[in-house]
């Protein structure tokens, strides 16, 4: 007898924090590891949001809260959407859960049947695939090209839909390319969703992670009434705030959808943490000047290791003009991406995410979340890897 769901057991283990974890046990065992495995920001969370959960602690907000978060939270999310991406929710409409990455399972679980296909650009983020799969459905993959900045065009979208489509997701900015669509390009692409009924799911995690001029990050759901009707946005904390750990995300939908999000949380989670919501509140309300200090030492960082990956000759990147992330193309060495990965880490002592995590398997993601000290010594050690081969 079977004891695990079909669904279940064919679904992948996530690749980036299996790679993390493994470069931590081994700096545990001593071993001077330079890892680029990181999806989360390398700076502590602010201390006016640490203070405001201890307050909450103290204050005895230990309690359930409602299932989709407290109202107060929730009004300063659709009041922060409203005034800062142009979109329209009613506090009824965001639902606070824990994580982006439960935001996204949550509203895709909310919308999906067997036998509904879900378009996803690749390179992808490396869970959306496994979340389609673990409801029944299927991912359709548009394989984007490296000349086009790693972007799906409206033309892609509108060749890989069939009657069955149900949903198509957009990261932007994007893990693992730091690709940032154009207002342009998302309006192009809401339009044809539009057009056929598609649902859009809008993962808005990286936004205030934006480098250089003329980027700038675009809420699709802002881009008409039709695409705003369709739009399910995702954001959340963890990497603007530098809050992974605190898992605390959001989702805003339409009406049904936001309904159906909250009859699955109160199954599931109950609520996300009671008192983790009191630091989303600090957050939101609070100074917002770190972000920038933020975003310009990442910049920092990005320019520094665009300019070290341009000078080896034998793999290429694209200027990513968001997030954290560089990925990295290897075809030139030969070797697929778990094997460069695998290599890399036992002979240089370099972590790096093999691109077949993210639909793309002659490539790797490097993050630039991680101190100059370090991006410094562990590009000298790939340099010297992909010189060898």
């Amino acid at each position: 007898m079977e004891f695990v769901a079909e669904t279940i057991a064919d679904l992948s283990p996530s690749a980036t924090l299996s790679i993390t974890s493994q470069a931590k046990q081994m700096r545990e065992e001593g071993i001077d590891v330079c890892s680029f495995g990181a999806g989360e920001p390398d700076l502590d969370t602010p201390q006016h949001i640490k203070n405001a959960a201890i307050e909450a602690l103290n204050g005895g907000e230990t309690k359930y809260t409602p299932s989709s978060g407290l109202m107060p939270l929730r009004r300063l999310i659709a009041k922060k959407l409203a005034e800062e991406n142009g979109l329209s929710y009613e506090p009824e409409q965001v639902s606070v859960n824990c994580g982006a990455k439960h935001s996204c399972f949550n509203a895709i679980m909310a919308c999906c049947d067997a036998g509904d296909e879900v378009v996803i650009p690749a390179p992808y983020w490396t869970s959306y695939p496994e979340m389609v799969r673990a409801v029944g459905a299927e991912p359709v993959f548009v394989e984007t090209k490296q000349e086009n900045g790693w972007k799906m065009t409206a033309e892609e979208f509108d060749n890989a839909m069939s009657g069955s489509t149900k949903m198509v997701i957009i990261n932007s900015p994007n893990n693992p390319t730091g690709a940032v669509y154009t207002k342009e390009e998302l309006a192009a692409i809401g339009e044809v969703a539009a057009s056929e009924d598609i649902l859009i799911l809008s993962d808005e995690i990286y936004e205030k992670l934006i480098y250089g001029e003329g980027a700038a990050h675009t809420s699709i759901g802002s881009l008409g009434e039709d695409i705003g009707k369709l739009t399910i946005t995702i954001n959340g904390f963890s990497k603007a705030y530098a809050m992974t750990g605190w898992r605390l995300g959001y989702t805003a939908a339409p009406p049904e959808i936001a309904k159906a999000i909250d009859t699955i949380q109160s199954h599931s989670t109950s609520n996300p943490c009671s008192f983790a919501q009191y630091g989303g509140i600090a957050a939101l309300t609070g100074d917002q000047s770190e972000i920038e200090d933020m975003v310009a030492e990442y910049d920092i960082r990005r320019q520094y290791m665009l300019g070290r990956l341009n000078a080896i000759a034998n793999v290429s990147t694209v200027v990513p003009q968001g997030a954290f992330y560089f990925l990295v193309n290897i075809e030139k060495t030969g070797i697929k991406s778990v094997n460069f990965a695998e290599k890399l880490l036992s002979r240089m002592q370099v972590a790096t995410i093999p691109g077949s995590a993210f639909g793309h398997d002659y490539s790797v993601r490097l993050s630039y979340a991680t101190s100059l000290p370090i991006i410094k010594e562990g590009l000298d050690r790939f340099e010297e890897f992909c010189r060898a081969h």
